[in-house]
């Protein structure tokens, strides 16, 4: 039956491949859409820039990510022989003298991996940066389509491997939080502004990660009668309820790591003081 795109017989087909093959409909225009379409994956890709340029800042800067009582999520746990010493806190010396740069590259590497291979990242720097597809009924420019089979994106399935080294980030990062609850002279029942921040940004991270897709299936998959496991079935519905809004905390969690880092920054380079609530 004729759908009306067909091209005449007498027409030579499109060139080219993916939606410009002959199997595909033969529509001049590269979209029928009328709306701003490009702004969501450029936003998409300038606020995933934006925390790129920033956090490789800080990754590499090596400085600034102490200050009784708070240390930068992006240096907590501190693996290396040279880390700031930091009372009570996260110093685990793993590695000796000969490691040189920044401590932070070291563990940056596992909350870094789970987001980069987190099934709504993909989609986020698929569509952003490499078009693919740019939006919803907009072609992709490639010719050709792999999808995750072929290297170097086929170790996107690491991603529920991923996903248990983020449970022990976000664990160390809520000991963090709870070593907030001092004053700079390490006295406890105290809370200040960075108290605060602390708290946000850990709340924020564990309602990300356990929204993930991952997450989920590890709590209700491979279950073929729910009402015989009760007590999984809800755990696997209040992840679920999580997981219908793992874009938003996907970016709420982004958003206040960073912060997290740089109130820890401003505060260790002397910026300003941390103001004491109680």
């Amino acid at each position: 039956m004729a759908t009306g795109t067909e091209p005449p017989d007498t027409e030579p087909h499109p060139r080219g491949g993916g939606v410009r093959s002959p199997k595909r409909a033969a529509i001049a225009a590269p979209h029928l859409r009328t709306d701003r379409w490009w702004l969501a994956p450029a936003g998409t890709a300038a606020g995933l820039l934006a925390f790129v340029v920033y956090s490789t800042w800080r990754a590499f800067a090596d400085a600034h990510y102490y200050a009784a009582p708070y240390v930068s999520p992006f240096y907590s746990p501190c693996l290396a022989e040279r880390c700031a010493p930091m009372r009570s806190g996260p110093n685990w010396e793993i590695l000796g003298p000969w490691w040189g740069i920044s401590p932070a590259i070291i563990i940056l590497i596992f909350p870094l991996g789970f987001r980069l291979t987190c099934y709504y990242y993909r989609k986020a720097y698929y569509r952003g940066f490499w078009a693919s597809p740019p939006a919803c009924a907009v072609a992709e420019p490639h010719r050709k389509y792999t999808g995750e089979t072929r290297f170097p994106l086929i170790l996107q399935n690491v991603h529920r491997y991923f996903f248990y080294a983020a449970l022990l980030v976000a664990l160390i990062l809520t000991y963090d939080t709870v070593l907030a609850f001092r004053d700079e002279h390490y006295a406890w029942g105290h809370m200040g502004l960075g108290t605060l921040v602390f708290s946000a940004n850990i709340v924020l991270i564990w309602a990300y990660t356990l929204s993930c897709h991952s997450c989920r299936h590890i709590v209700g998959g491979k279950l073929k009668h729910f009402s015989r496991h009760p007590v999984r079935y809800r755990a696997w519905r209040w992840v679920g309820r999580l997981n219908a809004r793992h874009m938003q905390l996907a970016w709420a969690s982004l958003i206040s790591v960073a912060l997290a880092d740089l109130y820890v920054y401003l505060v260790a380079s002397g910026a300003f003081d941390d103001p004491r609530l109680f």
